[in-house]
């Protein structure tokens, strides 16, 4: 009986070690599902919509002045003594010594020169400014990721050339070790074999390293576990997103495009408009309120008639100096508002450098694209015919190894263009204002 448990038991632990070694299949991440991740779960995306909330919450307090004031009052008065008047000689009380009394009323500003309505429309361009503010960033982390993800793409395939080129030597160590053992190559021709594999595996160690930093960067981004295992989907290669595919970008109409879709305009054009709402605001402090107040008020009193008694006041109210403090106002908007025209031209000058450095980079990347599209075929071909020499005894071990170091460097070659131009491409739409998360959905 001992014996089966000791069975049984040894037999639960060699399923635990098995399922513990077995790796779990990786999460596919596309890049729309990325994208979308990354707009939704983002740091600076969540500080952003909560500015958009707190701005929200000033447009309701801005618009409150708006709207009727209403106020209640209670209240109990004890005296010390009774109130008494004096009328050629006589003496009576005009007060009772404790009574209680309570009042409402309501007013409501008639014109105040569109001082309200200015500051609440101020309120109102702010909060748009805070919306396209959100944009901007939502976007500008949509373009961070695209980056990364597109970095870490590379860095999978540099891997993959890194493994090859392992490979590779290794099979050409094994046809050197071959030769050698028939006296067909000298000992140097191993040595030398033996060299670039030890240096290749160096170069696949910090491929690998480089791979892993990357993911580790997409996993901020989306601000989860930077140990999150996931398989990033590479797009297909003859895939192409920016308008005139396959052509040659057109700055001009991209920097048309900008001027009506970068967000950052729009936060400008929106803030310029609460300033100018804010000057109306202060200006209208030279000027008088016209108000309507309205009230009841009861006292208990029973030498007072009649005890309650409504009221309506047609008023008007100004303040004739306030110690030079809408002066003051004034030219604090002034200045914003000439720092916002510096702002803008600054912004315009970004933007039209940024379209302008991304349309160069997605022409100069596509040109190598189309130069290093055959020229992996012609290295592997070089590979070919030039390990069939050695192996004939006609060629040298350092042809082989030079036709290897060809061969790899063509790969990178090819895939550092072919990321080059997709990064430059995400760039191109993020400088023209295209939603990133809507383009690769």
């Amino acid at each position: 009986m001992r014996c089966y448990r000791l069975i049984a038991a040894f037999m639960a632990l060699a399923v635990f070690v098995f399922a513990a070694t077995v790796a779990l299949p990786q999460e596919s991440l596309s890049l729309g599902d990325g994208l979308r991740m990354v707009t939704r779960n983002n740091r600076l995306v969540k500080i952003a919509r909560r500015q958009e909330d707190i701005q929200r919450a000033d447009v309701e307090a801005a618009r409150a002045p708006m709207l009727p004031s209403i106020n209640g009052s209670a209240g109990q008065t004890f005296l010390a003594h009774e109130p008494r008047a004096v009328f050629d000689g006589l003496v009576a009380p005009t007060s009772e010594k404790d009574y209680y009394s309570y009042g409402l009323n309501i007013q409501q500003t008639l014109y105040d020169f569109e001082g309200n309505a200015s500051r609440y429309g101020a309120s109102k361009a702010v909060l748009a400014a805070s919306r396209y503010d959100t944009m901007r960033i939502r976007n500008l982390v949509a373009l961070q990721f695209a980056m990364a993800y597109f970095d870490l793409l590379e860095a999978g395939k540099m891997v993959l050339v890194a493994e090859d080129e392992v490979s590779r030597l290794q099979a050409h160590l094994k046809d050197a070790q071959n030769l050698y053992a028939q006296g067909v190559i000298t000992k140097n021709d191993l040595l030398q074999a033996e060299v670039r594999i030890s240096d290749a595996r160096q170069r696949l160690v910090s491929a690998r390293n480089s791979r892993n930093i990357m993911a580790s960067r997409v996993n901020n981004l989306l601000a989860r576990p930077l140990d999150t295992p996931f398989e990033p989907v590479d797009i297909p290669e003859n895939e192409v997103f920016y308008p005139g595919k396959g052509t040659a970008p057109n700055i001009e109409q991209a920097w048309e495009n900008a001027q009506k879709n970068r967000p950052e305009l729009a936060v400008v054009a929106e803030t310029m408009k609460s300033l100018r709402l804010e000057k109306k605001a202060a200006r209208s402090q030279y000027y008088p309120r016209f108000f309507a107040r309205g009230g009841y008020d009861y006292t208990k009193n029973q030498f007072e008639t009649p005890n309650g008694n409504f009221s309506l006041i047609i008023g008007m109210g100004i303040n004739f100096y306030g110690g030079g403090a809408t002066r003051a106002e004034l030219d604090r908007i002034n200045s914003q508002q000439e720092k916002l025209i510096e702002q803008k031209d600054k912004i315009v000058d970004d933007i039209k450098l940024q379209v302008e450095t991304y349309a160069l980079d997605l022409e100069n990347a596509r040109k190598r694209l189309d130069v290093t599209r055959d020229a992996v075929k012609q290295a592997k071909e070089n590979l070919r015919i030039n390990k069939t020499r050695y192996e004939e005894g006609v060629g040298t071990a350092t042809d082989v190894l030079d036709a290897l170091t060809l061969l790899t460097v063509a790969e990178t070659n090819r895939y550092s263009a072919l990321y080059d131009f997709r990064k430059a491409e995400a760039g191109y739409l993020y400088s023209q204002g295209n939603d990133l998360a809507e383009v690769y959905k």
